[in-house]
């Protein structure tokens, strides 16, 4: 070998070894990296374990796959290309774009990272409004004069006494929310829906088959962008888009059956309306939780129908928790810019909402009503939240008779009951006044009530929901 080409091919064998040690050292860092993200993960983690205020601990979701999924509402204008290579560049994936929110997307981790972490990641970038854990949330259950009026013949009529309270076991007569009185002008509305935000509803129960909303035979199935086409015949399952949403925790058919079993058909009770049409949205599992991933999901089919024509007007919500989510809260808002009144139960835990919220009852939004429960004596249940600022109005909400799960009937006491009470009654109003927006719904639901010496410092309006006085019958 000439010295020409030894010196060529020492050259070359230096530019190999200086090659390999700078990627060598490039995998350490990208390795130190990593450790110290994870690193900071589990610190972050452990630090929490350790309890610092005596607040309720936050409790969060994972997906099904068990990583960590956070909501991200990116600032107006940022396109869906620029949001998924933010992600891509962060080793995540856009597991969802909520349409009804602008910005909103549901982004899954893809580094077994804490959402905590994560939501922390997202906060920090210019392009984020707001970044949050997916919640967890729970059914909002405690355990399983007459003038002119209108009878229903329904065989468990007379133990229905939110509906005509004449003394039974015990109770006030005349404390209840005057439905045979308000029969006397309307018994509801085929042409009014009311969505069901809950563990599904049983459609197949005798007392409610007839008054179950179907999805029109001239439109098509609901088809998400990411998620893909679910099977919403008989309404919408968030939890699993191929099934149906069947009830198999017996809540959702409770609140369901107050709001509108059939009435006057002799079998079981009569719901405040005989005549309606429920939507049954499934998002709670069958322990009765859930995630507010799948309650703004379900909103957003919600929405989605109604821009389809569909005349979804109310969603009644009997479920909560005291963690805040401003995911939650845009997905309510843009109901209420949609038309729709979004009615929730105060919660069960005997606070003062005004110093401790629960939510989605505790949004301050023109379309939200917070209810509070009472006991057939117009007394607020010792289990009601109430707050004088924050809660609303009062219904009916201890041992409520209703439809259950395989053709049955039981009763159930909480705010859970309390609020398809009301949720009732704005849809007979409805069924007079088709055209009534939201604001003027609410205030008449407001401008109705019965007062009650016992809620004069306990909920806004004072007092108890009169459906008579609600439709003019009064």
């Amino acid at each position: 070998m000439n010295r020409k080409n030894f010196l060529g091919h020492l050259a070359l064998a230096l530019t190999l070894v200086l090659l390999a040690a700078v990627a060598g050292q490039i995998r350490r860092w990208r390795n130190e990296v990593r450790f110290a993200r994870s690193a900071r993960a589990n610190l972050e983690f452990k630090q929490r374990e350790e309890p610092v205020s005596n607040e309720t601990e936050t409790e969060v979701t994972t997906s099904e796959s068990g990583k960590a999924e956070v909501w991200v509402r990116f600032r107006s204008g940022v396109a869906l290309s620029t949001i998924k290579d933010i992600t891509f560049r962060r080793h995540d994936r856009v597991e969802d774009e909520i349409e009804a929110v602008d910005g909103l997307t549901l982004i899954e981790d893809e580094d077994g990272l804490d959402a905590d972490t994560v939501v922390s990641e997202y906060s920090s970038l210019p392009d984020v409004e707001y970044a949050e854990p997916v919640f967890k949330v729970y059914a909002d259950h405690d355990a399983p004069g007459w003038g002119k009026h209108k009878h229903s013949n329904d065989e468990m009529f007379t133990r229905q006494w939110s509906l005509k309270n004449i003394g039974q076991n015990g109770g006030l007569p005349d404390a209840d929310i005057k439905a045979m009185n308000a029969w006397v002008r309307t018994t509801g509305s085929d042409k009014v829906v009311v969505a069901v935000l809950d563990s599904g509803v049983d459609y197949t129960h005798p007392d409610l088959v007839n008054n179950i909303w179907l999805r029109p035979a001239n439109m098509a199935p609901y088809a998400d962008a990411e998620l893909g086409e679910f099977n919403d015949l008989h309404g919408f399952n968030a939890t699993d888009r191929w099934d149906d949403p069947m009830d198999d925790n017996g809540h959702g058919t409770h609140c369901a059956g107050i709001i509108g079993a059939e009435g006057d058909n002799n079998i079981g009770i009569a719901g405040i309306n005989w005549n309606v049409k429920i939507m049954p949205l499934k998002f709670l599992a069958a322990n009765g939780s859930g995630s507010t991933k799948d309650a703004i999901e379900a909103i957003n089919y919600v929405i989605d129908r109604k821009h389809k024509g569909v005349n979804v007007r109310i969603i009644s919500a009997s479920w909560g928790s005291t963690q805040n989510s401003r995911a939650l809260r845009d997905a309510i808002k843009k109901a209420g810019d949609e038309g729709i009144l979004f009615i929730a139960a105060a919660g069960n835990n005997g606070d003062d909402s005004d110093k401790r919220p629960n939510y989605p009852a505790g949004y301050k939004l023109p379309n939200v009503i917070s209810v509070a429960a009472l006991d057939r004596n117009d007394q607020l249940a010792s289990f009601s939240n109430y707050g004088a600022k924050s809660v609303h109005i009062a219904a009916p909400g201890k041992d409520i008779l209703s439809t259950w799960l395989n053709g049955g009937f039981r009763e159930a006491s909480g705010t859970s009951m309390a609020t398809p009470e009301v949720s009732g009654v704005a849809a007979l109003v409805l069924s007079l006044n088709p055209k009534m927006s939201v604001e003027e719904l609410r205030d008449r639901l407001f401008n109705s009530v019965d007062k009650l010496d016992s809620l004069t410092v306990k909920v806004v309006t004072g007092g108890r929901i009169n459906a008579a006085k609600a439709v003019g019958a009064e």
